[in-house]
């Protein structure tokens, strides 16, 4: 109860201080809000841009491995002949793994390349030509809106079908329904048998909206699916309740069986997972945000001398009013939690201001940031939170020395 006394009314002296000082509190509030707002806004938009990113390796399947010829992160002294030499995964190799592996759910071949797709007089260039096994749908997520996928038997016996992304149904059917009608890829007509729902593009690029999905049975016909600059690869989702880790284990086993590689012979394969990403991703965010907190830092300490130099002239100009209050029975406590509050009540509508001025931002940018950028719970504590010890520590100085003033010699001040 007492100290709930001294609170309340150290806190209704710091109010009054605050509204008869309006110019100092405003100078006050200015630094501790662009310190805020400096700090606050750089963790905003490291969060957003990290959980876009994080998102979109997601997407790739968390349960995924992907046999490859190249591997997503480089050990460390590794020839890169080595990896030049490599032969590229195949539709036979796939269909040998699919024998011989036991802990896998779906496994499909996924080989991409750029052409023009017309229709009629209309045509969009560089559109990514998806070509794929018949398992494709069961490893990655595919929400069809208008059609249907391939059927087995279309899939196996290369039957010239397409599956559109949203953005090249829209282009060349802009008013008439797709499914039924017959587009030209490389000269070859294939019917649209159905249309993606739109998905937006990621930060990362990566998008089935500007994509035309073919069965690989049927592109093997027009282009060499083995050919480097395509990077084919096989996608191998794991069955519920075996990890990575295990995958990883009985893929690498039966892929050096298949291309009969010697026990002490290096693997000429790679077998990619989101988690590699995820580990770059983790020591490029680390490094960002300890930037941040440097700018941060710099910035808040800017405003926290500001406050100090505040309240020194605060306990100067109130000196004579310090005597009379310890002279009327006032503890030191009292004095020192009196100043302190003031401090902290700066820092505090301070930092609400800057926090304000970030939402607003956030509110104002929207969408056209090509992420989701908003202001967090935790962002919002951790603001308040460095807001109220940057008013402990800036005011704890002054506040003491206040509180440790001699009666008599601080009424005579005046």
């Amino acid at each position: 109860m007492f100290l709930l006394t001294i609170f309340s009314e150290s806190f209704l002296f710091a109010a009054h201080a605050l509204r008869t000082n309006k110019l100092r509190t405003f100078l006050s509030l200015l630094g501790i809000t662009i310190g805020i707002f400096a700090i606050i806004s750089v963790f905003t938009v490291v969060d957003a841009l990290e959980k876009s990113l994080r998102d979109s390796v997601k997407s790739l399947g968390d349960n995924v491995v992907f046999v490859q010829k190249w591997p997503w992160a480089f050990g460390p002294d590794y020839p890169w002949w080595k990896y030049m030499n490599r032969p590229v995964p195949d539709t036979d190799e796939m269909e040998e793994l699919k024998k011989r592996c036991k802990k896998y759910e779906a496994a499909a071949f996924f080989v991409s390349f750029n052409k023009t797709v017309k229709f009629k007089s209309s045509s969009i260039e560089n559109v990514g030509i998806i070509s794929v096994s018949h398992d494709y749908e069961d490893v990655q997520f595919l929400d069809i809106i208008n059609g249907r996928y391939f059927t087995e038997a279309e899939s196996d016996g290369g039957r010239a079908v397409a599956i559109l992304g949203a953005n090249i149904a829209d282009g060349l059917f802009p008013n008439t329904d797709p499914v039924g009608q017959s587009i030209k890829v490389m000269g070859h007509k294939l019917m649209v048998i159905g249309v993606l729902k739109k998905e937006g593009e990621s930060i990362m690029g990566t998008s089935k909206d500007a994509n035309v999905i073919i069965p690989v049975n049927y592109v093997r016909n027009l282009v060499d699916i083995r050919n480097d600059n395509f990077d084919p690869f096989i996608m191998v989702k794991a069955k519920p309740g075996v990890t990575n880790a295990e995958l990883i284990d009985e893929l690498t086993g039966a892929m050096r069986a298949i291309r009969k590689l010697k026990p002490l012979a290096d693997d000429d394969f790679a077998l990619n997972q989101t988690s590699l990403i995820n580990n770059q991703f983790d020591e490029m965010f680390n490094f960002i945000g300890t930037a941040g907190w440097i700018i941060g830092v710099f910035s808040i300490l800017v405003g926290g001398f500001g406050i100090a130099n505040i309240m020194f002239v605060s306990v100067r100009e109130r000196t004579n009013q310090i005597g009379i209050q310890k002279a009327l029975g006032a503890k030191n406590i009292f004095i020192l939690l009196q100043f302190l509050t003031e401090s902290v009540m700066l820092c505090l509508i301070g930092g609400f201001i800057g926090l304000m001025l970030i939402f607003l931002l956030t509110l104002a940018i929207g969408d056209s940031a090509g992420m989701d950028i908003s202001l967090t719970t935790s962002n919002i504590i951790l603001g308040l939170t460095i807001s109220v010890l940057i008013g402990v520590i800036s005011g704890f100085v002054p506040s003491y020395s206040a509180s440790q003033l001699d009666p008599v010699e601080a009424i005579r001040s005046n």
